[in-house]
């Protein structure tokens, strides 16, 4: 696909709210058509890293957990934040074992893919996890998880019934989907 420039023009940027996590922006700007506007845009401090497990049964690994944001109770893969700068592998390897106990001998890439570019710039990088040995699991304390297995096709018909609608786990279980079919 062709690289476009940049059409939004500047005036000027600044700070509304910081935290260890994100920063928001507002942005006095130019817009594509000529006109002046404003833009806030969401900066994540962290990489969105999340990980498909897939036992021997191909049961995929869950956590249930309430979203604050949402204020909603969701399952959904293995997920948490990896520090830009550290390799994203290493990361997910943590993830997986704080979450569930579980490490993997084998690894790939699934994916990678912006959350929402509309207001922010957080990047999701999704792995595959197989070939997996159960150990203790040690949760941060600010999270209430539960873990459990499901049957693959059960978790995917969750998905298509908008029961999992957690966009990591989605678009996991929907690119595990096609690349089985040979999409």
């Amino acid at each position: 696909m062709e690289a476009h420039t940049n059409p939004w023009k500047i005036l000027n940027e600044k700070e509304i709210y910081d935290n260890p996590w994100i920063n928001l922006k507002e942005y006095d700007v130019i817009n594509p058509g000529g006109g002046k506007g404003i833009y806030g845009k969401v900066h994540f401090k962290n990489l969105a890293i999340g990980i498909v497990a897939i036992n021997d049964a191909k049961e995929i690994a869950l956590i249930g957990q309430y979203r604050f944001p949402i204020e909603q109770y969701s399952w959904e893969i293995p997920e948490g934040g990896g520090l830009h700068g550290v390799e994203p592998l290493v990361s997910a390897k943590r993830e997986l074992q704080e979450e569930t106990g579980l490490l993997a001998n084998n690894w790939e890439k699934l994916l990678e893919m912006h959350l929402s570019n509309s207001v922010s710039d957080e990047l999701g990088i999704i792995y595959l996890a197989t070939d997996l040995e159960q150990t203790t699991a040690n949760p941060e304390e600010t999270e209430e998880l539960v873990f459990k297995w499901l049957p693959f096709d059960e978790v995917f018909q969750q998905v298509m019934q908008n029961k999992i609608t957690d966009c990591l786990t989605v678009a996991a279980i929907l690119k595990l989907k096609l690349k089985h079919l040979g999409f």
